[in-house]
Parts: C-alpha cells; structure tokens; sequence
C-alpha cells in the first residue's frame, strides 16, 4: 500500500500546477487507513512546496499524530465530512479565484461545457451559514451536513470542497469545478450562455466522457506536468477507490 504522504504530496503538486493554489492556505487531505485520522498537508506551505516531511496525521480532535509540522485551523472540513461519508477517501479545499468569484453570483452552474456537466442539475450545493474559516467540529459537521452526498460544494465568501474515492477523483473534481466556473464566467460577460446540455446529455456525458479511466486520464497529465517541475516523489498508479 502507498504511504499516504506520497497521495497528499501528489495532490498538493498536481493542485499547484493545476493553479488552484492560494500562496500557503489551501489544502488537500486522504483518510489514514487505520482510522487515526487524516492525513493533510501542513500548515504555511504552498501547495507546491509540500513533501513527506511537509504532511501530518490530524485527529478528530485536532491533535498531530504523526508529522512535525502544524495542522491548519480548518482541519474540521476534512475530519467531519470522512466521519459523515465512509465513501470519501480524499477530500480538497481551495480558493481558486475563479469558483470563489462564481460562487459570489448565486447561481446555477450550467453544463456549457464538458466540464460543467459533473456539478449540474443541483449537484453543486452552496455553505452559507459563514464564509469565515471553517475552524470548529461543528461547523465542519454544517459543512458535511450541506454538501450530503454530493462531490462539489461552493462556499460564497471563501472557496470551494470538492470530494472523492481517491486523490485523483477528488483533485481533478477541483480543476474541473474551476474550468466550469471559468467557462461560465466567460459565457455571462458575453452576454450569455443561451444554451447547455440537457438533462438527458447531462446524465449521458457523465459516463461517456468522466468515466473513471478518463478522470485519471486527466489526474496522470497533470502528474506528469507536476513531475516536469519537481523530482520530489515519483509517479504512482491509483486504483479507483484506493488511496
């Protein structure tokens, strides 16, 4: 089994050369699979800067099991929605700047592009109860609690969750989530959009064009570009669900 350091350090580089990266605040996190905790990046690093000696284990209390370094404040976003969804193995947070604008327009994300149709027909949820740090177990549990069982969250004033089985499933929903953001943004200063899948297109594009081995398709490029910028891990196959 991969040590989970080698999963946060590939998700933090691949957020980074993906630009989702915020200077040091951001984060990304994989469940330990002994039931500790989470493992997540360390506190007042960027993305790109992170190696195993840059990851730790938080508790659901917030202690540092494992790791010299500190845990961010928002530790509650990844420790409560692994406590509510035994189904999530990863779990990203970003600011990315053009989801955090989108977020702002309290409206719906439209499947314009290929990229859309993962969060359309009201698979995007929004967190209004703050848009302040997300720094307590119950606001974390309010932030699960919203996003139920869907893989992308919004959260106006601040950011962005984007869940999965696996890093590759939940970095690339994060990406995907910014570019559809993106699109949109594009759309509406043009005056538009005046069309987009439907509901039918939608539910088809879902597997015809995410499927699984597209999705790491997609997570094994930006690896690569990753890897074309630092020799700091080396490339590791994930298996869908596996962390």
């Amino acid at each position: 089994m991969t040590d989970p350091r080698t999963h946060v350090v590939q998700a933090s580089h691949v957020l980074a050369v993906a630009g989702l990266g915020d200077m040091v605040w951001g984060h990304a996190s994989v469940r330990d699979p002994d039931g500790r905790g989470v493992w997540m990046k360390a506190a007042g690093w960027g993305f790109e800067e992170i190696d195993d000696d840059k990851v730790v284990l938080v508790s659901a209390a917030g202690e540092v099991l494992d790791g010299s370094g500190r845990r961010h404040l928002e530790y509650p976003i990844h420790t409560e929605i692994m406590a509510a969804r035994p189904d999530v193995g990863c779990v990203v947070h970003t600011h990315a700047p053009t989801l955090s604008a989108f977020a702002s327009l309290n409206c719906e994300l439209r499947p314009i592009s290929h990229d859309g149709v993962l969060f359309a027909n009201s698979r995007l949820p929004r967190f209004t109860e703050t848009g302040a740090l997300i720094d307590s177990p119950r606001l974390g549990t309010a932030l699960a609690s919203t996003l139920g069982s869907a893989d992308a969250i919004l959260i106006p004033h601040h950011g962005a969750v984007t869940v999965g089985p696996d890093v590759a499933t939940a970095v690339m929903g994060a990406v995907l989530l910014e570019r559809a953001c993106r699109t949109q943004l594009m759309s509406m200063s043009a005056g538009g959009p005046k069309t987009w899948s439907n509901e039918s297109e939608v539910d088809f594009k879902r597997g015809q064009v995410w499927d699984p081995t597209q999705v790491l398709a997609g997570w094994n490029y930006l690896l690569r570009r990753a890897q074309d910028n630092s020799d700091a891990v080396s490339p590791v196959g994930i298996e869908r669900g596996a962390l």
